[in-house]
């Protein structure tokens, strides 16, 4: 038997690594950062043990990335979807929707993110995090920014504050409510976006994060309750 090709052997480690991003999110949103352990990861991804440190730091890392990986791609999926639109306020409209979106219906796994961040390492660099940032500041500068460096930061600090008061224990405060402050401030009309009770064209297929992660072909999204 030939050895295989480098080509090849990159493909592997590529596909391993979302395996492992992939496993990272789904677990962490069912049973919590503590609870979740790289065993578990490596195990849900079907790697071996060795190979989580092979890519990744420790777990905080890993997690991190992750979460920006989900939120990158959940992001980008928002702004490019039907019927795209080239209009700055429709687009910060769906960034802000998609960013709260996250806490609404993934709130164990954006919970623990938002707590890691808040740990000594804190925010930690990475691949998926520096594309949430192209994609929000490239959304701050189509909106109409006369200072992107100035106001990137400023979005990004609305949008995380925001997350935080949408999920903080024993006193949350509502979606829509964190939604109508956004959209005050950056001036859009409640309509635009996707309002809390509209439905994403075609659905949303929540469940199913494979799309976001790409370890192969995909499986196509089954509506709601509808069997695998």
């Amino acid at each position: 038997m030939s050895p295989r090709s480098a080509s090849v052997n990159e493909e592997l480690r590529r596909r391993s690594k979302e395996r492992l991003l992939q496993a990272a999110v789904e677990l962490v949103g069912e049973r919590g950062y503590e609870a979740t352990t790289l065993g578990d990861i490596a195990d849900r991804a079907g790697s071996a043990r060795g190979l989580v440190s092979y890519y990744f730091p420790g777990k905080r890392q890993l997690v991190q990335s992750a979460v920006h990986r989900l939120m990158h791609r959940t992001l980008e999926e928002a702004l490019e979807r039907e019927p795209p639109t080239g209009d700055g306020r429709e687009r910060m409209a769906r960034a802000i929707d998609a960013i709260l979106g996250l806490a609404r219906d993934r709130p164990v796994l954006m919970r623990q993110h938002m707590a890691g961040l808040l740990q000594a390492e804190g925010f930690v660099p990475c691949p998926e995090q520096r594309r949430l940032a192209e994609l929000l500041r490239d959304t701050v500068a189509r909106h109409g920014s006369r200072d992107v460096d100035s106001d990137y930061p400023m979005l990004r600090a609305l949008l995380m504050g925001a997350v935080y008061a949408a999920l903080v224990p024993g006193a949350p405060m509502p979606v829509p409510v964190l939604r109508a402050e956004l959209f005050k401030r950056y001036r859009l009309d409640w309509e635009m976006g996707v309002p809390p009770d509209a439905q994403v064209p075609g659905g949303t297929c929540e469940a199913d994060l494979s799309r976001f992660f790409a370890t192969g072909s995909a499986p196509a999204c089954r509506p709601p309750g509808q069997p695998k």
